[in-house]
């Protein structure tokens, strides 16, 4: 069974709501109730050094969606000890009792409706608050089958769904491998590479279960954009990107009888660390495609993630006799 993990939403009172949840049972079969949706990171990127995406554009993930949040009984369980609770208003608590038919035992909140159904509400991407302002509609019904009223903003849909799957991206860490290895030395060209094997595609899949709705956002790796950590450097190519590979990796491996060659990837650095060493950065952007329900799909802005790493950089004594 895939790992799973699910996304609440927010209440009336700011809390985050735990009536939506994603489990196994003993069989192993995924187990989801009315709303919530559901993340598959099985073939996320895993590992201590693995991290979030930054959009490389002003885009964000969605703040706030709506979706299938209660069955008529749920809705009923939730709002009536809010308003025995006399916190909200005698006047408020009418008007709320009334739109929901509160007091017909059978047909109050739609359940004799109750599996036809459900009352969808409102959902907070808490990654990227403040989102609840966005999505401030009160709990609408929505038959099963139909498609949520047309003026209501911010239904899911498998771009959503999309959006919120690369939220969930992980990539592997992006410690380049060197040769000369530890430290190197003054105008010696140094060698970087990432392994192809590690900086293959990942993905991430959400779906609403309920609603059958499903996107999944796939990760490429693209390039390697290499800082020096000082301006008295060099780097190969020159414009410190590096690009991928047909096997998959990032420059090339350095190895014996490259020693007179120009690294396809890498820095040849102009001065000496002195007693300290240099932060050399290493970014890799990655491109990002998704496909969901009913044949969607398309790119969303690239991404990247990087971490720096210290290079100690010798100068090589000569001796004249």
């Amino acid at each position: 069974m895939a790992p799973v993990a699910y996304a609440g939403g927010r209440g009336e009172d700011g809390n985050r709501q735990s009536e939506q949840q994603a489990n196994t049972n003993g069989k192993g079969d995924l187990s989801v109730t009315v709303a919530g949706v559901v993340f598959d990171h099985s073939k996320n990127g895993t590992g201590n050094s693995a991290g979030p995406l930054a959009s490389t554009t002003s885009w964000t993930p969605p703040a706030c969606w709506y979706a299938p949040k209660y069955t008529p009984a749920q809705l009923q369980a939730y709002l009536e000890p809010i308003w025995a609770a006399d916190s909200t208003g005698y006047e408020w608590d009418a008007q709320q009792r009334e739109k929901y038919n509160a007091l017909d035992p059978d047909k109050g909140f739609n359940k004799d409706k109750t599996g036809d159904g459900y009352w969808w509400g409102s959902y907070v991407n808490e990654s990227y608050p403040p989102g609840w302002d966005a999505c401030d509609e009160d709990y609408f019904w929505v038959d099963e089958g139909d498609a949520p009223p047309a003026d209501v903003k911010n239904a899911i849909t498998p771009e959503i769904l999309a959006g919120l799957a690369y939220n969930e991206i992980r990539v592997p860490g992006t410690e380049v491998a060197l040769a000369p290895a530890g430290q190197t030395k003054v105008n010696l060209p140094t060698w970087a590479w990432l392994d192809g094997a590690e900086f293959k595609p990942v993905s991430v899949t959400a779906s609403v279960p309920v609603l059958g709705l499903t996107a999944t956002a796939t990760a490429e790796p693209l390039s390697l954009k290499i800082e020096p950590g000082t301006a008295d450097a060099v780097t190969y190519p020159p414009s410190g990107v590096c690009e991928i590979s047909g096997s998959g990796g990032i420059g090339e491996p350095y190895a014996r009888g490259k020693a007179e060659r120009t690294p396809p990837c890498g820095v040849k650095y102009l001065h000496s660390s002195g007693g300290g060493s240099y932060p050399l950065r290493a970014t890799v952007t990655w491109k990002i495609t998704w496909t969901g329900t009913g044949g969607a799909g398309g790119d969303l802005p690239d991404g990247s993630f990087g971490a720096t790493q210290d290079v100690v950089v010798q100068e090589i004594q000569a001796v004249n006799r």
